[in-house]
């Protein structure tokens, strides 16, 4: 059994939440949760790391009731409990602070982003504090939240006798608050092919058009991962992740210089959880958990790469190979004669100034093939 309870303790629980808990022998939770509760139980507060213990935990203790802030499935130990021991647990959920927070404020729940920074960066905020979006943010410190995002209001203790609302101007807050955004921030979408400036680079990049072809192809899907090999200054990876919070990534770079220039572009676009895989592939591929979709924008022609790439791959899998070079073309050529796919020659040509005039200056044209399995 997990019951949700709220900063109003015992007494804000429904019945059928307090009949739950006095049948049960032992309670779990953390020390604020477990003193909330009256009455003789074995208390037992949860141990630091908790997922690892969790297993000796349930196989040691019997009738047991989990205590859970607000809605135990809404960011809650509820999720971590049912996939640990599935059909074995009933939750009883409390409304959930994101729901007070916006009952407080007048904000339609279904309109509101909300962000979770317990134990996570705060760079995880900048792909949507964008023009006009609500934001609540668990778990976050004012004064970080605040460095990103200007103006904040903060709602402790929801629900509970020592409630405040107020606006932040530097003070210290209660642990136990929800952190309210109401501000413009960044112009930037979240659809791929953002402006190249927003990257730090040394030149090894996709530029913005052809990224934004390639990444249509890659057709980012919620939960996917996907392999960006050759990564350069990662903005395939990077752009991957952003599409929504549940996508991952993975940058394969050789040269150290440029995987720390990918990290701290992935922070400053707000997807700080791009893992950045040192080496040079195919051998720094070996051990990867498996991709969904690959992109090789660089190291095509190396031997073994095309083909540890294709063979990581499951069915529905989708590869795409950007090309520039003679050889690379030739490499890729191959490959297309051999499965198949999509071949497209992309020219980008850009407008700058002839003079006192403009005039049409052209990139190299890129080969892109894609292919799924």
């Amino acid at each position: 059994m997990v019951v949700g309870i709220g900063a109003d303790g015992w007494d804000g629980l429904s019945s059928a939440a307090q009949q739950a808990v006095s049948r049960s022998r032992v309670l779990m939770g953390s020390r604020r949760q477990l003193d909330l509760v009256p009455g003789e139980f074995e208390r037992v507060a949860w141990p630091s790391p908790l997922v690892p213990a969790l297993p000796e935990l349930f196989e040691k203790y019997r009738d047991v009731c989990v205590l859970a802030s607000g809605d135990p499935m809404f960011h809650g130990i509820g999720t971590t409990l049912v996939r640990l021991l599935g059909d074995r647990v009933t939750v009883l959920p409390h409304p959930s602070s994101v729901s007070l927070a916006c009952a407080r404020l007048g904000w339609a729940l279904n309109e509101v982003e909300v962000v979770s920074l317990v134990a996570r960066s705060a760079d995880l905020l900048r792909p949507v504090l964008t023009p006009g979006q609500r934001v609540l943010v668990l778990g976050g410190d004012p004064a970080t939240v605040a460095a990103l995002a200007g103006d904040i209001t903060v709602l402790e203790q929801l629900g509970g006798p020592a409630e405040r609302v107020y606006p932040w101007s530097g003070q210290d807050a209660d642990p136990l608050c929800v952190i309210a955004i109401e501000s413009g921030g960044s112009a930037l979408s979240r659809v791929p092919g953002l402006p190249d400036d927003v990257y730090e680079s040394d030149g090894q990049l996709t530029k913005r058009e052809v990224r934004a072809i390639s990444l249509s192809r890659l057709a980012p899907l919620p939960g996917q991962l996907l392999w960006d090999v050759g990564a350069g200054s990662g903005s395939i990876a990077i752009e991957w992740a952003r599409t929504h919070p549940t996508c991952r990534a993975i940058a394969v770079e050789q040269s150290v210089e440029r995987a720390e220039r990918i990290a701290g572009n992935a922070a400053s676009l707000g997807v700080p959880g791009v893992e950045v895989h040192i080496g040079r592939a195919p051998d720094a591929l070996e051990g990867l958990e498996k991709p969904d979709a690959i992109f090789i924008g660089g190291g095509v022609t190396v031997p073994g790469v095309l083909q540890a790439c294709w063979d990581a791959l499951a069915a529905g899998g989708r590869l795409v190979v950007n090309a520039v070079t003679l050889e690379s073309e030739a490499v890729v050529a191959q490959w297309y004669a051999r499965l198949g796919g999509d071949l497209v020659r992309i020219s980008v040509n850009r407008g700058s100034s002839v003079g006192k005039f403009t005039g049409w200056r052209p990139h190299m044209p890129v080969t892109t093939w894609s292919v799924t399995k």
